[in-house]
């Protein structure tokens, strides 16, 4: 259920542009009319108008996404404040110089910012985050513990440098298709395969 919910915003960025690639003069119309005063020129054509609303969309949905936990009383995790800063940041330059380059930089730049995190915890402060998150679900050796924590920092890394080679040696549509169903499915694939290759130290701890 969890994430469903991470990846809630992406498939609102998705369904918004979407929707606006297949109807761009309404789009350039809304775009200038609602974001004309934060853009350089005063107006969106309708060649940009449709990141440029999906970009609107999925910076309202993270912060929603924070404010529905703030009223729920529950965590905001350090990663979900990370992406709205990126995404505000980002998503506030693509907006303002009509340009959708910034914000597909907005998914490497948290891939790696993950990557990174997991990678400094175990090596510099000898906490490893993935067992911090996975340790009360199962019981591993440490050193199975350490090869999990270092083969997520690989996957960030390398779907860090997918992101960028898709989004700029294909086109904006293809970009944002990959963004929903790329990610979540090779995130669904590498899940998959990790457990797989955990499955076979899980029934060893237990064995009698």
């Amino acid at each position: 259920m969890k994430i469903l919910f991470d990846f809630l915003p992406i498939a609102l960025f998705f369904g918004m542009f979407k929707y606006a690639e297949g109807h761009r003069d309404w789009a350039a119309g809304v775009a200038t009319d609602w974001l004309g005063f934060m853009v350089s020129g005063g107006t969106v054509g309708s060649a940009e108008a449709p990141v440029l609303l999906a970009t609107v969309v999925v910076i309202v949905a993270t912060l929603g996404q924070i404010l529905w936990l703030k009223i729920a009383s529950k965590k905001v995790d350090t990663m979900l404040w990370v992406s709205l800063g990126l995404v505000t940041l980002l998503g506030g330059a693509t907006i303002y110089f009509h340009s959708e380059s910034f914000i597909k930089w907005k998914p490497t730049v948290l891939y790696w910012v993950m990557g990174a995190a997991l990678l400094i915890g175990q090596l510099v402060f000898k906490k490893n985050g993935i067992k911090s998150m996975m340790g009360a679900q199962m019981s591993l050796p440490d050193a199975i513990w350490q090869r999990v924590n270092l083969s997520w920092v690989g996957f960030f890394v390398a779907m860090g440098v997918l992101n960028l080679w898709v989004a700029f040696n294909f086109s904006t549509s293809t970009w944002v298709n990959f963004k929903l169903f790329g990610g979540l499915g090779l995130m669904f694939v590498f899940v998959a395969v990790q457990a797989v290759y955990l499955n076979k130290y899980i029934k060893a701890d237990s064995a009698p």
